[in-house]
């Protein structure tokens, strides 16, 4: 390029094809990731700081999360050595480093400040927190992983680089969760609460008062929680109806391929494109090539020829260019590039009868269709690893048999309305001119799937953090409400800030000036947000009220096998050392799914939850 663009005499040269469009692509991904990156973490530390009030406790999730971004670079730059990786690789895994690394560290230092309040010296309170909440995020990391591992089924090199790199940053930000946090916490101890920002806004309000808030903000999840409860099949139907609506849009969803007009306005290889795309007929971007194989004469090649010529769709034919025993015809098709006229020209061309000439046909349009054939016959494949896997890691969680067929089907409703938002706007072009992105008409098709196995993870993130407290509690008391209740009071102000964060890196991620990265970033920002808001705070609560204690059923020998081998955040030990029906014992429904009255609102054992 630089030997021939720029003024040569009376002439402007400008450059485009598919290899220019992609460089200016990865110039601005990489000059936009930058940028985002700027944006994201100080607005992540005040966030932070809101959350916490101590700058000490605000800056360890974030240190978490730039060991996270610092060693997803890393993570990538050797993926490169033995496989491609799509250039927006960079954007969703530094964006998924630093908000999953800062979730994890949300909740771990959370937690330790709890029993810290309790009474429990460091060392205890360390060990505490890694046996309860660690083990949360732990079993957190491995369903996020799970669903990015799903997209190892597809063949298309985009999808099996983010699910290699995907992988990478979740346990990168598990461990650095796991492993540098705690030792921090160790060396802080009770300094962890230094540093207390939020006493200069309220005037020299005494630690009490604070406490007294962060209490009263428990107890106001308590309440909405109770008064979901109280109204569940209002809050059941009207949350579905409202979700299922706003996903009605992606029922009209176009697939097509990622061009030059993914590049804002003034890129030079986009330039270049409209101009071809414009002032020329037909569509001399997207060309069609039919290869053909066996023994043939000018004649025999003239015949294909003119046979070519009168498929429907084609404007133009060019060929044969001979070698040996092949030859390939150049075929310009009438309609646009990767139009569904050109898409059904492929069909046709190869379904065309040539004698005895073995044909087959390429070009991007062709390169689409394949696509498409490939997820369609891969999805089935990928959505039923995620099923069957969450539905597992959710069982050994909860040893429910219907909280995991819950979890799984709340997740895939909370997706709906990005998936509807996709279609509505990046699609039909809705709110172009302010996002600032001119609409294809299409959705390039392998983005929805990678945005289901990111969000779905997501989504299955705040679950695990949600369920898990809920189940502790149902472990203690035996009081199935009251268990909802105080889950929701626990995690539901972490829960929200969490997603709130990640929503803004997301967001961050959504100013990119390339479609395709804003469409991602800003699509997974709003199906966090709608999870964290709607999912977890309405219909999780109206769903376990409707269902009761049935909630916690499940079959004697799966009971047996939970007991054997299940996790949850509460303390095992005193639940194994005990009997049914003894003190530490755990408490089992009966074959109807109640759960016996001694067991009802029994004494609560506080352990600094």
């Amino acid at each position: 390029a630089p030997a021939f663009a720029g003024e040569s005499g009376p002439v402007e040269v400008s450059i485009g094809g598919p290899v220019a469009v992609q460089h200016e692509m990865q110039t601005i991904i990489q000059e936009d990731l930058l940028r985002a990156e700027l944006i994201a973490l100080p607005v992540t530390l005040v966030l932070l700081v809101m959350v916490f009030g101590s700058a000490i406790a605000a800056m360890l999730p974030l240190l978490v999360g730039i060991v996270a971004i610092l060693g997803t670079n890393a993570v990538l730059r050797g993926l490169t050595e033995f496989t491609d990786v799509s250039v927006f690789a960079m954007n969703l895994t530094t964006a998924l480093g630093l908000g999953l690394a800062i979730d994890y560290a949300l909740f771990i230092v959370r937690r330790f400040r709890e029993e810290l309040d309790a009474g429990a010296d460091t060392r205890t309170a360390v060990g505490t927190t890694l046996r309860t909440a660690g083990r949360t995020v732990l079993f957190s990391a491995l369903t996020v992983a799970v669903s990015l591992s799903a997209m190892l089924v597809f063949p298309q090199y985009f999808l099996r680089s983010f699910a290699y790199a995907g992988i990478a940053v979740v346990l990168l930000a598990a461990a650095a969760a796991l492993i540098l946090l705690p030792a921090a916490l160790m060396l802080l101890g009770p300094r962890v609460n230094a540093l207390d920002l939020r006493r200069l806004l309220r005037r020299g309000k005494r630690k009490a008062a604070a406490e007294a808030a962060a209490e009263e903000t428990g107890k106001g999840w308590a309440r909405f929680a109770e008064l979901v409860m109280r109204r569940a099949p209002v809050f059941a139907i009207v949350t579905t109806v409202g979700l299922v609506l706003l996903g009605l849009p992606f029922l009209g969803v176009k697939f097509g391929t990622a061009d030059d007009r993914q590049l804002p306005a003034g890129a030079e290889s986009r330039v270049v494109q409209e101009h071809i795309r414009d002032g020329f007929p037909g569509s001399p971007g997207g060309g069609l090539e039919m290869l053909v194989e066996g023994e043939g004469t000018p004649a025999a090649y003239a015949a294909l020829k003119d046979r070519i010529e009168k498929v429907p769709g084609v404007l133009r034919v060019e060929g044969p260019v001979t070698a040996d025993t092949t030859a390939y015809f150049s075929v310009l098709p009438e309609g646009q590039a990767v139009g569904e006229e050109t898409q059904q020209l492929v069909r046709d061309l190869r379904a065309m009868p040539a004698d005895s000439f073995d044909t087959s046909v390429t070009g991007t349009a062709a390169v689409l269709v394949d696509s498409k054939d490939a997820i369609a016959d891969r999805l089935p494949w990928a959505i039923g690893i995620i099923v069957v896997v969450t539905l597992l890691l959710v069982f050994l969680l909860t040893g429910s048999v219907l909280i995991p067929i819950q979890a799984v089907l709340l997740n895939a409703l909370s997706l709906t309305a990005m998936f509807g938002a996709v279609v509505w706007v990046f699609q039909d072009g809705n709110l172009s001119g302010i996002l600032a992105f001119t609409s294809t008409g299409d959705i390039e098709t392998t983005l929805p799937v990678l945005m289901f196995c990111v969000a779905f993870g997501l989504s299955m993130d705040y679950g695990v953090f949600l369920l898990s407290r809920i189940k502790e509690e149902y472990d203690r008391t035996g009081d199935h409400e009251r268990s909802v209740t105080f889950g929701l009071s626990r995690t539901g102000g972490l829960i929200t800030a969490a997603a709130v964060i990640l929503a803004v890196v997301m967001v961050a991620i959504g100013t990119s000036r390339v479609t395709n990265t804003k469409m991602l970033g800003l699509g997974i920002a709003l199906a966090v947000l709608m999870d964290a808001m709607v999912i977890r705070s309405l219909l999780v609560p109206a769903v376990m009220k409707l269902t009761g204690h049935a909630t916690w059923w499940a079959p004697k020998p799966l009971r047996a096998f939970h007991q054997r081998f299940g996790l949850s955040e509460g303390e095992s030990a005193p639940a194994a050392s005990g009997t049914k029906g003894e003190p530490g014992g755990p408490v089992e429904p009966t074959a109807d799914g109640e759960i016996p009255e001694t067991a009802r609102g029994g004494e609560k054992v506080t352990t600094g939850a």
